[in-house]
């Protein structure tokens, strides 16, 4: 830090506010601190009554805070991100689209040791609107070794992107529903209204919905049928506690499909099934998804629609944080429940 006559500074670093005041018309701040002097700036400053400032002088091989700020952007940004102009040395990373955003979180705390940078994002898993920020990124001082930048835009290089969102596709999906009251029709069906708005909120559609009693075969046969006009999705509902007369895991395992995991680590949604039939996905689900606001379904369908393809260990996981607190007011995804 050294002081120089205004003349001087142009490209250098303001390394403090500078106040202006009009008398009963203004008072406040016309350049902070961090501000790269240009050549405008010169008479605004001689106006202001400032004829030396304190400067930083930019050095080889020391970045300015916003310079940082947009290169550690640019390096962690994957597909369907987008950010905006530093403004005093933070940049907001922006979803391009509604999707699943991912994070690479490992790396992200690599990136974090790095003394005097930062990248905070939203957790990895949720869904993200267009236009959602949804991590900030930069560096702690005003000034950084560029060494620094640049071992964190190697990191990136090696590891791939670290924050991304992948694209909802809008998927057709059957539904399989299961038991005898709702197949003579001594009760209404309930789950396929839920069924259908929970699948709205994430683009896809019930394209047939079939009622069957309790029996494998008849779960075969609609699934098959299901498959047959085109389903990329399925969706067994009823039938997945261990009662004799419940046959749901039996007829999904029966019709051919590779069960990932019967159970898991979630409460609402502890007897979820997950399957896969060649590639198509199905969803067993159990009968909390009926009533409860939110649930198991709610954390894996996301991540179905978005082309993941599930495995055990990403079930296991889910036992940090997945536990609903059930509130009375709804916030979710805004909150702990799936964030492990």
């Amino acid at each position: 830090m050294k002081s120089v006559p205004v003349e001087e500074a142009v490209g250098m670093v303001l390394c403090h506010d500078l106040t202006k005041i009009v008398p009963g018309e203004f008072k406040g701040v016309a350049f902070k601190k961090g501000h790269v002097i240009n050549e405008e700036d010169i008479p605004k400053m001689l106006d202001m009554g400032k004829r030396n400032i304190y400067v930083w002088e930019m050095q080889e091989g020391i970045l300015h805070e916003n310079e940082a700020g947009e290169r550690m952007a640019k390096a962690v940004a994957g597909k369907e991100i987008i950010f905006n102009e530093p403004s005093e040395g933070k940049v907001s990373l922006i979803a391009k689209c509604k999707g699943l955003l991912k994070v690479n979180y490992s790396v992200m705390e690599r990136i974090n040791t790095i003394d005097e940078a930062m990248l905070a994002t939203l957790h990895t898993d949720i869904v993200v609107e267009e236009g959602s920020v949804v991590a900030g990124t930069r560096i702690i001082p005003l000034l950084i070794d560029s060494h620094k930048i640049e071992h964190i835009e190697i990191i990136c290089e090696e590891e791939g992107p670290i924050i991304w969102v992948e694209p909802l596709k809008a998927m057709k999906v059957g539904v399989i529903t299961t038991g005898s009251e709702v197949y003579t029709g001594r009760i209404e069906d309930k789950f396929g209204p839920v069924i259908k708005r929970k699948l709205a909120e994430v683009g896809s559609e019930v394209i047939k919905q079939i009622l069957v009693s309790d029996s494998t075969s008849m779960i075969v046969d609609a699934v098959n049928e299901l498959l047959e006009i085109g389903a990329e999705m399925i969706i067994v509902t009823g039938g997945m506690s261990v009662d004799p007369d419940d046959v749901t895991p039996a007829g999904i395992r029966e019709a051919g499909a590779n069960i990932v995991s019967y159970g898991a680590p979630v409460l609402p949604g502890a007897m979820f099934l997950i399957a896969y039939k060649d590639e198509t996905p199905v969803l067993g689900l159990p009968g909390c998804v009926m009533y409860s606001k939110r649930t198991i379904f709610d954390l894996m369908l996301p991540r179905v629609v978005a082309g993941e393809k599930i495995k055990r260990e990403d079930i296991a996981r889910l036992g940090h944080g997945g536990m609903c607190l059930n509130c009375e007011i709804c916030t979710f995804p805004a909150c702990s429940f799936g964030k492990w």
